[in-house]
């Protein structure tokens, strides 16, 4: 379950937008020693993108879930459309990259039932509670395990902070805050980053940290705020087949159950064992906080159905015409969450229209208008990875088993859910300030019009909840750019509202469907902003870094340092 779409939040006030647009405009301070080529606009064609999203968000192709019919269909119109595109096979001659995963489909749930200092208390499976097993065991048994709230369960050496200090969890189960202690400052300074969310923030974090800690059970608390999504999109994203990553036998620890419980099971909860839970979010956001055995315990049960099976990226490259060993990257996801929850009408497919069929389709779009435009000076890939809404696996084995050695990557953008509101006069780039890639980015911009506008939501974390994420921590520098807010036809206003509207009504749900009536102005934008920035990148001589003191940045030098091509 990754969520991508910008959840509505304020604007960054007065000068604190001002400083982080200036951040934006060549941020490196390296900018001016760039090679960074102008470029033509690109012959995109609007039907083929169309035609595209609206083939792969059909009913026939069933949500897209790894391992299904649906992605056998999948693969089969990406590998023809790129090879139409005038694409070649990626893979050393195959249009794919095999990817093993496991599935584990979990049936038969028992309520969440805690007992101890109050009556016991029953949680309804789905309505209250969503919990899966990573294991890889026919039955999941969480029996008597006692509650502890260990408030945002991060664990933190570098910083000094450790929510689990002085604590033996092993055989217990956490109770655990989403997002980071500081997720509601008014700016962007604080011990992890202000209202920006960091890596610990993530739910992958804290059930990863669980386990480390040899906790049997992880419950993240859900409130809509600080998780950046409703409960409705913890039940679909975590109701039905779960795929993950098949584990090697060096692999981590895992607890038996993760899950989520919503607020008011929470606050239930918490309750019963004499506790607040607003009082003990306000002690967890400060450092020293000391982990609360609540004197209580859960139980539940479930039975789980175990496949193995192999799943596919789908690549197609356009060799360059001078340094065709030297490799610019466009990515985005084809996956999609198959059947789910059903909505009012019975309708149980998760389309996935804009999450994202718009991004898989705008891939075969610049395949499209790049190969028109004749062969750059690099080559330029063309990556549809699969299983990101199962926790980025497709991107993540890629990276660890790149077709292209990642030191003669340059860099890359990732597309993610394209904004079918309207033109919009702004961009939003997601993780502002990283790399020199930003440099490319003000060029492409200033051709094209347009201008940046600070994430809105810099607490969501958007940046680690993408594909170019697994990428990105092993030094390949990526760019995220997202649709703009302040929309060409009602401002900042509609661009929310728009926003909104599709997060309360669509996002992982089974109405994000293809809609005839869509405007695609705004999306042909962007596309030609792709295009520049990823034809910019393929032209130019230089190789942009992550700028210093970026987390990224040491891992990018030792790469580069043991390649004898490339950066």
């Amino acid at each position: 379950m990754i969520i991508r779409h910008r959840a509505i939040g304020a604007l960054v006030a007065g000068a604190l937008a001002l400083a982080a647009c200036e951040g934006l405009s060549m941020g490196s301070g390296a900018a001016p020693a760039l090679d960074i080529p102008e470029v033509e606009a690109g012959q995109i064609s609007e039907a083929t993108i169309k035609d595209a999203t609206r083939t792969l968000a059909s009913d026939a192709f069933e949500g897209r879930a790894p391992g299904t019919a649906g992605e056998e269909k999948t693969i089969a119109y990406l590998s023809e459309r790129f090879k139409a595109a005038g694409l070649q096979p990626g893979n050393n001659g195959s249009w794919v990259q095999e990817v093993p995963l496991v599935e584990i489909t979990g049936r038969d749930f028992a309520p969440l039932s805690i007992s101890g200092k109050d009556a016991p208390l029953s949680f309804a499976y789905g309505k209250d509670w969503v919990g899966a097993t990573y294991r890889e065991d026919a039955e999941t048994v969480l029996a008597g395990s006692e509650l502890v709230f260990v408030g945002y369960g991060i664990n933190a050496p570098e910083k000094g902070w450790n929510d689990y200090a002085g604590l033996d969890v092993k055989g217990k189960t956490v109770v655990i805050l989403v997002n980071d202690p500081d997720w509601q400052s008014a700016g962007l300074e604080g011990p992890f980053n202000g209202k920006a969310m960091t890596y610990y923030g993530r739910w992958t974090y804290k059930y990863e940290e669980a386990a480390r800690q040899g906790a049997a059970g992880a419950l993240i608390v859900h409130q809509t705020a600080p998780a950046a999504y409703g409960w409705n999109v913890v039940q679909s994203s975590w109701s039905g087949p779960q795929a993950y990553a098949q584990r090697g036998p060096d692999a981590g620890p895992l607890t038996q159950v993760n899950g989520w419980v919503s607020e008011d099971a929470a606050r239930a909860i918490l309750k019963a064992a004499g506790q607040d839970l607003d009082a003990l979010t306000k002690a967890a956001q400060a450092k020293g906080f000391k982990p609360v055995p609540l004197g209580m315990s859960a139980s539940t049960s479930f039975a789980n159905d175990i496949r193995s099976f192999t799943s596919h990226n789908v690549i197609g490259v356009l060799p360059g015409a001078e340094k065709p060993d030297e490799y610019v990257l466009h990515t985005a996801h084809w996956d999609h969450l198959g059947r789910c929850t059903p909505a009012p009408d019975g309708d149980d497919i998760c389309n996935g229209a804009i999450d994202n069929a718009t991004g898989t389709a705008a891939l075969i779009a610049l395949a499209e208008a790049h190969a028109k435009a004749g062969a750059p000076r690099r080559s330029l890939v063309f990556l549809a990875v699969t299983a990101e809404e199962s926790g980025l696996l497709g991107a993540t084995y890629y990276a660890q088993n790149p077709v292209f050695p990642l030191a003669q990557t340059v860099g890359g953008v990732n597309m993610d859910a394209l904004s079918l509101a309207g033109p919009a006069k702004d961009v939003t780039v997601v993780g502002p300030g990283k790399s020199q890639l930003d440099a490319f980015l003000d060029a492409a911009l200033k051709a094209d019009g347009r201008v940046t506008t600070p994430d809105a939501s810099p607490e969501a974390g958007y940046y680690y909840r993408s594909d170019h994420f697994a990428l990105a921590k092993l030094g390949v520098p990526m760019l995220y750019v997202d649709g703009g807010q302040d929309l060409v036809n009602g401002g900042r206003a509609a661009g929310e509202a728009a926003d909104e509207d599709y997060r309360k009504n669509r996002y992982h749900g089974p109405k994000d469907e293809f809609d005839e009536s869509w405007d695609w102005s705004g999306v042909m934008g962007d596309l030609q902003l792709y295009y520049r920035l990823g034809r910019m990148v393929a032209m130019s001589a230089s190789w942009p870094t992550w700028n210093d003191g970026d987390e990224f940045r040491a891992i990018r030098d030792e790469s580069c340092k043991a390649s004898e091509k490339g950066c």
